[in-house]
């Protein structure tokens, strides 16, 4: 199989499970872009269980939540497309009114040159998706 999600190079992992991934792309123009990719290769969200569709979707809000608690965004982005890689998973992006493509999606045209902004600590990260799956239980 030739999936990039499947067979990641060089991936910066922040947090994992049996399940699922996140990773932290580094993207200067969008600090804090993560992806939520689950492991096993499914193309569409309804190919997993109901349990399983809550756990993706809890690691979803965990890392929302951390994205808002560490960078304060003017908004945070959620995407599940699957048009390129037909593997699910999750695009969480934190969005501010000063970035290159606001208010344009980051696939969009861009509006402005961008101001760069560091990216959150890959360890302080992990940290408050953790602490996040923690305090709202996932059930798998």
């Amino acid at each position: 199989m030739d999936c990039p999600l499947c067979n990641p190079a060089r991936e910066n992992v922040v947090w994992r499970d049996n399940l699922c991934r996140v990773i932290l792309v580094d993207d200067p123009d969008h600090s804090g872009y993560c992806r939520v990719i689950w492991h096993d290769h499914v193309a569409e969200m309804t190919d997993l269980d109901p349990a399983a569709r809550r756990h993706v979707m809890n690691v979803v809000f965990a890392v929302e939540r951390a994205l808002r608690d560490l960078l304060a965004p003017a908004k945070v982005n959620l995407a599940s497309l699957g048009n390129m890689v037909p593997h699910v998973h999750w695009h969480v992006v934190a969005r501010f009114a000063d970035d290159k493509h606001f208010p344009e999606s980051i696939w969009g045209r861009e509006q402005r040159p961008g101001q760069p902004r560091p990216a959150p600590a890959p360890e302080e990260l992990a940290g408050r998706i953790a602490a996040e799956l923690e305090r709202t239980s996932t059930d798998i």
